[in-house]
């Protein structure tokens, strides 16, 4: 029978689950106290929240919300973090620290409901930020109208410089 701070921990973890946008999940092996301090202000900076969950304790937590099994990923010590917003700004903070701390191991993650590999975070890792792609798309948008407005003001303009040609001749042949 589980004790009621075990079932306080599912119901913890279940929250985060359906609260958050995407789940990395991490082998910390080898890292000392100073590294995971390092580890969790980078990630909360980038907008990630990091915690340590007995693995059984989120198999019942996934279970209970009915979402894809992680059994594989679920081995070892394991590291959460769970990202509220937009899920690249973590995916790259962690892959970061990855690349210079080698004990670190993602494992892989959970995204929209969807059960990802360690390959799959380090391609969400490397997509640029929300707020690049919403800049990219509104320039791409923005750019037809412009030129529009161009094609639009070119007769205006040529007939312009025909006037002020006219108006030059006229002026010196007087």
């Amino acid at each position: 029978m589980p004790t009621a701070q075990k079932a306080a921990t599912v119901e913890e973890i279940k929250a985060k689950l359906t609260s958050s946008s995407a789940v990395i999940l991490s082998d910390y092996r080898g890292l000392t106290v100073k590294e995971m301090q390092d580890l969790r202000t980078k990630l909360r900076e980038a907008g990630g929240d990091v915690k340590v969950y007995k693995n059984t304790l989120t198999e019942l937590a996934l279970r209970e919300l009915a979402l894809p099994d992680m059994d594989e990923m679920l081995q070892g010590p394991t590291l959460f973090t769970f990202a509220v917003g937009d899920p690249v700004a973590p995916a790259k903070a962690i892959v970061d620290f990855a690349r210079d701390h080698k004990q670190l191991e993602v494992k892989g993650g959970f995204i929209d409901r969807q059960v990802v590999g360690a390959q799959s975070v380090k391609a969400l890792a490397s997509l640029p930020s929300r707020e690049q792609l919403v800049a990219k798309l509104l320039g791409t948008m923005n750019s037809p109208m412009s030129q529009f407005v161009r094609v639009l003001n070119g007769p205006a303009a040529a007939f312009a410089r025909v006037l002020g040609a006219i108006v030059e001749q006229k002026q010196a042949a007087a």
